[in-house]
């Protein structure tokens, strides 16, 4: 059907519907208070550029270099005329009218849903458009600018780095009931950069774009969920608000002088909103970020997504921010720690960096963004994207911790404080300056030493500081563990030698979905294209040193915490179940999908990929597995693969294992150990006796490299034990091949290996 109502989907409408859609249907089943809405669906706008014949010419258009802020802009153009000048079908404007006329004559929003909007793992927050106070008369018009949305230069762009296929993403619309919000606001149900029980409000006048869009500085308030108290409370000077004029359009309007430093949020409504936001996050089990507005007193949730900025490495205990962070919106009148502090402002992406500042004060400024530049701008715009991609930092004069813009800073990684107020008049191009996206502070900065910043390079925020950054020359390979793609660049920065583990399952368990459930709801080609796009970020940033991927393990536990996972089955001690290359085995439709990728990645070029089986016991399992290599394509004598070596199984039938023509085998400690030790590594009764150190392990893993080492085979470590000091003695006196370990460590077991190869070397002259 074209349209569908709220109470008519949920959660596994995604495909259907996108995020947004899907969201505010899950919101208004669990009885939160979501204004009626109905929604004109993906397949809507699919069976439009189908039927009207432009779907290949707007798919051609929009494959350029998204690098390229020429072609980028002229991309988007092309597309976007494309969809507004071809007319729609007269059947979906009909259809369209009937449900506004069922759900009453007046206004309404028009929202824009994308199926790939939303996602545990990237937000793609407001890349396509929303428009309020939307009439009759207007609504097709609006939702083929919704659709045309789809191809602004931001989301192009976004798509391309986040690896999805344009022709993969479809577009719905939700048409909304117009809540005339007197105050709205966004909401982080716990700390956007830490994860911790902090909830942060943001408030301003009038409709919630000026907020989202970074158009005010709204006020601020920190609450901690634990104890119901209001930690801090910033009122900022909110010099606009949106509104909507006499004609029915938003408009900005100046905020009355009166109300320009009051307070928007009395305690009340505080708790109010919390309490609702601690029911979203019950409900989604994560997290979220959520729209909000107050009219009349009645509060409606608007919007909700998972927050994607959460570093899981940061101290949770606390919210991230000093008082001083968060304090102060008007730009002048924090105190500062430092004589040098120029502007104060609120620290919305972490991390401190000095570069020179570019003042960009309208799009034809970002050509002269360079790397390492610092963007100083009123707000940022979607369009800004490829320049901050290239930016070392950000500062706004307006925006808040939850607009769009601070969220796209954190998920690229880039330091930045908005509501600096001022920064655009204050600052000068060429300044070299030092931004404290935690502190939300601007300093005078000092010269950037060119040697001092090409040594930078080769460390890590991790790396032990008695350590010289110049990476040791070792005859034992170094390599580095990688959770997620996303910390490709920071895990090549360390100089590793290559990846010596890469798990898919993250890749997949962050779809939210079990295997079988994504290729149902997406299709095959999707499923390949998941695997693909994330190995590919990885095998790019450390081409062409190796990074080994290791195929699907994950115990059946994680799955059924997926949509799907009903199917999967209930194991009392899953460790010891259906995990690894048993599931891959007994799956082997599904394995073969994976084995797809990898032939599908050798011929993109990337033949720096290795391919590694989690969990084998014996030659017959590694051989079923070579069978099914070999019917994707993929030939075992010209490709380098290999087995993991988890169990005293294959550790005393690595003869065997040997003899079935694989390049190497890695040793797995954390299962090698448990399962060595009858030491389940997740029991809390068992911890004190679990030991990568035991005797009993040791052995194994100095007959495997024995054995290795007479057929020429390869041998490696990654697992955690790798990252022992004790544990690199024993290896590296053994011989084994390479050691990798986890990202922060790998300084420190670079220079562990060269102190034993260096022992090594001196008793064998004496």
């Amino acid at each position: 059907m074209p349209t569908l109502w709220l109470d008519e989907i949920g959660a596994d409408d995604l495909a259907r519907v996108g995020g947004k859609a899907a969201s505010l249907g899950e919101l208004t089943a669990a009885g939160l208070p979501v204004p009626s809405a109905f929604v004109v669906t993906a397949d809507t706008y699919r069976s439009f550029i189908e039927a009207t014949g432009i779907d290949d010419e707007l798919f051609s258009v929009v494959d350029v270099d998204s690098d390229d802020s020429h072609a980028l802009a002229e991309a988007a153009e092309q597309a976007q005329e494309l969809i507004l000048e071809t007319d729609a079908p007269e059947s979906v404007r009909e259809d369209l009218l009937a449900a506004y006329d069922e759900m009453g004559d007046e206004d309404v929003a028009v929202r824009s849903s994308a199926t790939a909007e939303d996602l545990p793992d990237a937000s793609f927050a407001g890349q396509q458009d929303t428009y309020l106070n939307v009439s009759r008369a207007d609504l097709l018009r609006r939702v083929k600018e919704c659709w045309a949305s789809l191809f602004t230069q931001r989301a192009i762009y976004y798509r391309n780095e986040q690896g999805f296929d344009h022709d993969m993403v479809d577009i719905a619309v939700v048409v909304q009931q117009m809540v005339d919000a007197e105050k709205s606001g966004v909401m982080f149900t716990s700390h956007p950069s830490t994860g911790a029980d902090t909830a942060i409000l943001e408030a301003a006048w009038g409709l919630g774009e000026a907020v989202v869009s970074g158009a005010v500085s709204p006020d601020n308030y920190v609450v901690d969920r634990a104890t119901e108290e209001i930690e801090e409370v910033t009122v900022a000077d909110k010099k606009v608000m949106c509104v909507r004029g006499e004609d029915g359009e938003t408009v900005e309007r100046s905020v009355p002088e009166e109300k320009r430093n009051e307070r928007v949020l009395s305690p009340e409504e505080i708790h109010r909103l919390v309490e609702v936001g601690d029911r979203v996050e019950d409900h989604y089990g994560t997290p979220q970020d959520v729209e909000w507005a107050i009219y009349e007193g009645e509060v409606y949730v608007l919007q909700s997504r998972p927050i994607t900025t959460i570093d899981e490495g940061a101290d949770a205990g606390t919210s991230g921010e000093s008082p001083e962070s968060t304090g102060v919106a008007d730009g002048g009148s924090m105190q500062s720690q430092s004589d040098d502090v120029r502007l104060s402002g609120i620290g919305s992406s972490p991390g401190k960096v000095t570069g020179e500042v570019r003042i960009v004060t309208k799009l034809d400024n970002l050509d002269k963004v360079e790397e390492g530049d610092i963007i100083v701008t009123e707000m940022t715009t979607p369009d800004m994207v490829p320049a901050m991609k290239r930016a070392a930092g950000i500062v706004t004069d307006q925006g808040g911790m939850t607009s769009h813009a601070a969220i796209v800073s954190r998920e690229l990684g880039v330091p930045a404080v908005v509501g600096a107020d001022d920064a655009t008049e204050r600052l000068r191009d060429g300044q070299i300056v030092t931004i404290d996206g935690d502190m939300g502070t601007v300093e005078q900065g000092t010269e950037i030493d060119e040697a001092d910043d090409e040594q930078s390079e080769l460390a890590t925020p991790e790396v032990d500081q008695q350590h010289s950054p110049v990476k040791p020359m070792t005859g034992t390979e170094v390599k580095v563990n990688v959770s997620i793609p996303e910390a490709a660049e920071r895990a090549a920065a360390t100089g590793a030698d290559g990846v010596g583990l890469l798990r898919i399952e993250h890749m997949i368990l962050s779809t939210d979905k079990t295997p079988a459930r994504y290729v149902e709801d997406h299709g095959e080609r999707a499923y390949i294209e998941e695997i693909v796009e994330g190995v590919r970020s990885v095998a790019e940033a450390f081409y062409p040193r190796p990074v080994r991927v290791r195929t699907l393990d994950a115990p059946s536990d994680e799955f059924r915490q997926l949509q799907g996972g009903e199917d999967e089955p209930s194991e009392h001690n899953p460790m010891l179940g259906y995990r690894g290359i048993r599931r891959s085995l007994d799956r082997p439709g599904e394995f073969k999908l994976e084995l797809r990728a990898f032939e599908r990645l050798y011929e993109l070029g990337y033949d720096n990929v290795e391919l590694m089986l989690p969990l084998v016991t014996d030659a017959e399992d590694v051989l079923r597995a070579k069978s099914l290599m070999r019917e994707v394509g993929i030939d075992p004598e010209k490709r380098d693969w290999g087995v993991m070596v988890e169990t005293p199984a294959s550790a005393l039938c690595i003869e065997d294992l040997c003899e079935t023509g694989l390049d190497f085998v890695s040793f797995g400690t954390n299962d090698l150990t448990q399962y060595t030790l009858a030491v389940d590594r997740n029991n809390g009764n068992v911890a004190d006796r679990f030991d990568e150190l035991h005797p009993a392990v040791l052995d194994l893993m100095g007959q495997v490299i024995g054995t290795c080492r007479d057929y020429d085979v390869a041998t490696s470590i990654c697992g955690q034990a790798a990252s022992k000091p004790e544990m690199v003695q024993f290896l590296v006196d053994d011989g084994v091949t390479s050691i990798s370990a986890n990202i922060d460590a790998v300084r420190d077991v670079q220079h562990e290996v060269k102190r034993v190869e260096q022992r090594l070397l001196l008793e064998s002259v004496r």
